[in-house]
């Protein structure tokens, strides 16, 4: 574009956002009608906006589609000529393309069917069968590294829910200049909603006996894969769902150093994540970090990833083939093995490494996080009040790594390597399935519990040294705060990466040491250059508090003599406006890039699809969440 042309631009630009100013004020105001095509947008707004960018908007020829409250934003429809525009005017923080969806007929007749019900899976897994047997979990915790943990009923009673650090965008608040930061309460949110129907199906328990869905009603006694297992939360993700990998090899850090601190026994890893980073797994980072973890005695459970082809490797570090890596099975509503399929979404590996088991991921009923992104704008995926339902390779992976609690309580000397050969050794083949797609086949844990543990598993696959690139470990994701990407070789702190050095202390399990990982302490700034306070980084304190047996945190969120959160934290159904008024989330700001293909080709919450919608490949790129 010439400098001529790039001048009228801007001047067409202001103009247009001084007529939507304008019409925030009057009506009258508003801008010439447009012919353009419309696009389904995000708006954020900034602290004391009120309802002008909502009459910004209409002035702009939009309309509001719904509001996002957890995230300060609401969704609408605008000509795709005034973005530039709307994104000039006060109050408007950042507006970014919405992704397009599509509903899938096949999915939407029925939302309250027995099929991906955890009665269901538990059932056709074989935990029931190890319930019988009173293994239920008891003693084993597993850790969930995600968007969060809400104490939801079924994860409320006491003891169910340890709180990790919080190392996601939102461990701080900051004024709406980006600066006077302080540490923030968001170790206990999850404003996406992911990590909350994880550690659902991982360990979810309500205080009655199981039973199922009520097609009327829609409420039932949910039991989780593990249901007395404890789920240790470390929060990576932010309320968009965006992490950077150094924040997610952090969080294994954080977990190896600390997996048997101040009471805790962490003996499963589930994490849902995944990037389309292209380096071998030999020099991989991630993948070492998940190697350090699975050799510190630890099940390190990992989605397969949704990307389907038959000719693209596992994602990162699913395809590292020390880890237990998960695809999805698709019962299709009945228990006979002989018409479940491998969904056309989850990925199969390239033929040379594939996932090593699949288990239940299609429609799958999970704990609902109310208020939340995926909650607010996939409204058809509630089942009653309380339960969200989702396809993905993360909740298969979830439905696993609760059946690990259950095998490591019945025999709490296996090793990794024994668990995962005993899976394997014990999965049933699906007739007419993808032979490449399910692995050895669809988890058995009744068989396991019976089959007695091989002497010789260890695994000798050639190790990842963890020197390669960080850049090339992101692939094509990269998070992104006002636009400004995070790329190249530095970690969210903005420090120089040097995988030998982290390496290193990685494997030796002292890469998360006093407060600090790799030498850098989350108070210090980020590569915006912004004061960055981790909440709850410190393995033994936090502000100068001892650990409390609940959470690492100064302030533990309790419940009120009711059982209801107060209004300041969770109440029941929303966040709490003063929880998300007055100061913004530093982190957590909407850039063009946000929900680009670029942005989450790759990386991803291994869930591809909540219950009838499903994202458009040609938005969200085929390489993630088609």
């Amino acid at each position: 574009m010439s400098p001529t042309r790039r001048s009228a631009r801007g001047i067409t630009v202001t103009a247009l956002a001084a007529a939507l100013a304008a019409g925030t004020a009057a009506p009258a105001a508003a801008a010439p009608p447009s012919d353009a095509e419309r696009v389904g947008v995000i708006v954020q707004q900034l602290p004391g906006a009120g309802d002008a960018p909502e009459r910004a908007v209409a002035a702009a020829g939009g309309t509001v589609v719904r509001q996002l409250g957890i995230i300060d934003a609401f969704s609408a429809s605008v000509p795709e000529d005034r973005l530039a525009a709307l994104r000039a005017v006060p109050g408007v923080r950042e507006v970014t393309e919405d992704a397009t969806v599509r509903l899938t007929s096949a999915e939407v007749t029925d939302q309250i069917s027995q099929s991906g019900s955890l009665d269901w899976i538990t059932e056709s897994t074989g935990a029931t069968a190890m319930w019988q047997k009173g293994y239920t979990g008891k003693g084993v915790d597993v850790a969930v590294i995600d968007s969060g943990v809400v104490p939801v009923e079924g994860l409320d009673t006491a003891g169910k829910l340890v709180y990790g650090p919080d190392l996601s965008l939102e461990a701080q608040q900051c004024d709406s200049s980006g600066q006077n930061c302080v540490s923030g309460p968001a170790y206990a949110l999850d404003g996406y909603g992911h990590g909350t129907a994880m550690a659902g199906i991982i360990a979810g328990r309500d205080t009655a006996a199981p039973g199922t869905v009520n097609a009327a009603s829609g409420d039932v006694d949910f039991l989780g894969m593990a249901p007395d297992a404890r789920v240790v939360s470390v929060k990576v993700a932010d309320s968009a769902g965006q992490s950077d990998v150094s924040q997610v090899i952090a969080g294994i850090d954080w977990v190896v150093a600390n997996r048997r601190a101040n009471g805790l026994d962490i003996r499963v890893l589930n994490l849902a994540f995944g990037t389309d980073g292209v380096q071998d797994y030999t020099l991989d980072p991630l993948a070492h970090a998940a190697e350090a973890a699975w050799r510190a005695g630890i099940v390190v459970v990992v989605s397969a990833g949704n990307r389907g082809s038959a000719d693209e490797k596992l994602t990162n570090p699913a395809y590292d083939p020390y880890v237990l890596a998960v695809g999805a099975v698709d019962d299709r509503g009945t228990f006979a093995m002989s018409d479940d399929v491998i969904p056309e979404w989850s990925s199969k590996g390239d033929g040379i490494r594939n996932p090593d088991v699949v288990a239940p991921g299609s429609r799958v009923v999970g704990l609902r996080s109310p208020g939340s992104l995926l909650d607010t704008g996939f409204p058809e995926g509630r089942v009653g009040t309380r339960f969200f339902r989702g396809s993905g390779t993360s909740q298969a992976a979830a439905v696993v790594s609760g059946g690990v609690a259950l095998m490591l309580q019945q025999r709490p000397t296996l090793t990794p390597d024994q668990v995962k050969a005993l899976l394997l050794d014990t999965a049933r083949r699906i007739p007419s399935a993808d032979a490449q797609g399910q692995g050895r086949g669809l988890i058995g844990l009744a068989a396991a519990m019976r089959k007695q543990p091989p002497k010789q598993a260890a695994q000798t696959w050639p190790r990842s040294t963890g020197s390669g690139s960080l850049e090339a470990s992101r692939g094509t994701a990269h998070v992104s705060v006002g636009g400004a990407e995070l790329t190249g070789e530095r970690d969210v702190f903005g420090t120089a990466w040097s995988g030998h050095v982290w390496a290193t202390s990685s494997a030796a399990g002292t890469a998360f040491t006093d407060g600090s990982w790799s030498g850098d302490r989350f108070t210090g700034g980020s590569w915006l250059k912004r004061p960055w306070f981790g909440h709850g980084w410190n393995a033994d304190h936090f502000a100068g508090q001892t650990w409390d047996g609940t959470a690492w945190v100064a302030v533990p969120w309790l419940p009120d003599a009711d059982g209801r959160f107060s209004a300041r934290t969770w109440a029941g159904e929303e966040w709490s406006a003063r929880t998300w008024a007055a100061r913004t989330w530093a982190g957590d700001e909407w850039s063009a890039r946000t929900w680009a293909a670029r942005t989450w080709a790759g990386e991803e919450w291994s869930a591809r699809t909540w219950a009838a919608s499903t994202w458009a490949t040609r938005t969200w790129a085929a390489s993630s969440w088609a």
